[in-house]
């Protein structure tokens, strides 16, 4: 997906770090562009479509606009059947089903409006994002207040980047008559707004709204986004405690105030509104990321490893959260050679989403140089790494010096395994690196105070632009130059 209009969290990436035993400073310039468009996936994700029934009846839908029914002319005679058996096909899971059955309906009732949309939704799971926005539009051209369309085909745009396209579709739709309020999509387009960079725009839409609902979340949430945007983070902190009022459940609500305390300095109040919003829905990708962005900055790997795979998990196909499942997988290989493998197969993923990304080039190269199986595909992926534009001439020498060594290491045959007593304890138990492990073979993420406090009962004593001092994720013993990463924040 993804685009770079998320927040710009390049200024909280102080203090990169020592280079490691290979000096390779190209890699941290690399990860540092990187980081600062961090879960941009998290900023453009919204409710998954679901189908609308035959002929619903228009409220409102603040957490869930994409669901949001509207009224459309009545399929009459055999379609009200066949919408019926078509909606409880998409209920039983047959998509396949569902989709000859509301076909059917269209094609008895071209302007059943419900049941063009209802194709796009299964179009969307079914992975056919063209038909579905095809029926998206099929809709809006008869309807362009249809407000599930609307909605969902205005993500589809954000998912894609193509905000102006959101834009001009959600004030499209306000300009339908009797539509000039329609909250849903008054809060889209202040969202939108804001990912594009236009705060005053989104403030002022903001305020629209909260004119006409004073306790509308949504509309307070954005609100709070922008003032991050501008480094306000008291009034940021101030207007999500009112989002929070109405909306005690939003896992957003906590994973934005994270962020806030981020900002602030304060990363055991950010840890705990993280957990918080993981604890409200399980099924929150923000949430995760963000967990395992702060897990990496502590180079608590193995932790940062089990919430990117868990975010994984729910959106596979974000390539924010492949790429930072790499760098955890990477800052094991000191213990586990085999970890830095996995990491190298994990920035090829990386890689077939976004070819020629340069931190996953370079990271491959380093990452399948920490075991002999890899060698041979290390040597080719820091070859490529040495032809980027952005490598040094410094670098470039570390490179090479690094493939001649793998190079001669592939001429002769494999070492001997190594005592017992260089990788094992007394009692025959593998060596733990306290970096990696948080310690004492826990995650250090569970070891740090746990400040649950309400955010109402005040936030730390802070200046209003300070950033949190990100910690070197250099891993001396496997010659990484990686910085961790930094939470984002998600609408």
């Amino acid at each position: 997906m993804k685009t770079n209009h998320s927040i710009d969290i390049s200024s909280q990436l102080k203090g990169m770090g020592t280079t490691g035993m290979n000096g390779f400073r190209t890699k941290r310039m690399f990860l540092a562009g990187a980081f600062a468009f961090a879960f941009t996936t998290a900023c453009a994700t919204g409710p998954r479509p679901t189908p609308v029934a035959m002929n619903a009846v228009e409220k409102p839908a603040v957490t869930v606009p994409a669901a949001a029914p509207t009224s459309a002319p009545a399929e009459k005679g055999d379609a009200d059947g066949q919408f019926a058996q078509a909606l409880k096909a998409y209920e039983a899971g047959d998509l396949d089903a569902a989709r000859k059955g509301f076909e059917a309906v269209v094609s008895q009732e071209p302007k059943a409006l419900n049941a063009r949309f209802n194709l796009g939704v299964i179009a969307e799971k079914q992975n056919r994002p063209v038909d579905a926005r095809a029926a998206y539009e099929q809709v809006l051209a008869l309807d362009p207040a249809h407000t599930p369309s609307v909605m969902n085909l205005g993500l589809m745009h954000r998912h894609e980047g193509q905000l102006d396209e959101a834009l001009s579709l959600y004030t499209k739709a306000l300009q339908s008559p009797g539509h000039e309020h329609d909250e849903p999509v008054l809060n889209a387009l202040a969202a939108t707004y804001r990912l594009a960079g236009k705060l005053d725009e989104a403030e002022a839409t903001g305020r629209r709204v909260l004119a006409r609902s004073k306790d509308n979340p949504e509309a307070y949430k954005t609100l709070a986004l922008v003032a991050y945007d501008r480094g306000q983070y008291r009034l940021a902190e101030l207007l999500v405690v009112n989002a929070r009022k109405v909306a005690q459940d939003d896992p957003a609500i906590s994973n934005t105030l994270g962020m806030i305390y981020l900002k602030m300095d304060d990363r055991p109040r950010a840890l705990a509104q993280f957990q918080k919003a993981v604890s409200l829905d399980d099924n929150f990708a923000p949430g995760h990321l963000n967990l395992g962005a702060l897990a990496l900055s502590y180079r608590d790997y193995a932790g940062a490893e089990k919430s990117f795979t868990k975010a994984l998990s729910l959106e596979p196909d974000g390539v924010e959260g492949q790429l930072y499942l790499a760098y955890a997988l990477d800052g094991q290989k000191g213990l586990d050679p085999k970890k830095g493998v996995a990491a190298g197969e994990v920035f090829e993923k990386v890689l077939a989403r976004a070819a020629d990304k340069p931190e996953a080039v370079c990271g491959a190269g380093w990452a399948y140089a920490s075991d002999r199986a890899g060698f041979e595909k290390a040597i080719a992926f820091l070859d490529r790494c040495k032809e980027l534009s952005a490598t040094t001439e410094q670098d470039k020498q570390l490179i090479t010096a690094k493939v001649n060594g793998l190079q001669n290491m592939l001429k002769n045959p494999p070492p001997a395994p190594a005592p017992a007593a260089a990788t094992a304890d007394a009692e025959g138990e593998p060596k733990k690196d306290a970096a990696a492990t948080g310690g004492a073979g826990s995650s250090v993420m569970n070891q740090l105070p746990q400040d649950a406090s309400a955010p109402e009962q005040g936030a730390p004593e802070a200046a209003p632009d300070a950033a949190p001092e990100t910690a070197p994720a250099a891993d001396e013993a496997s010659g990484n130059g990686q910085a961790a990463p930094t939470p984002a924040p998600a609408p």
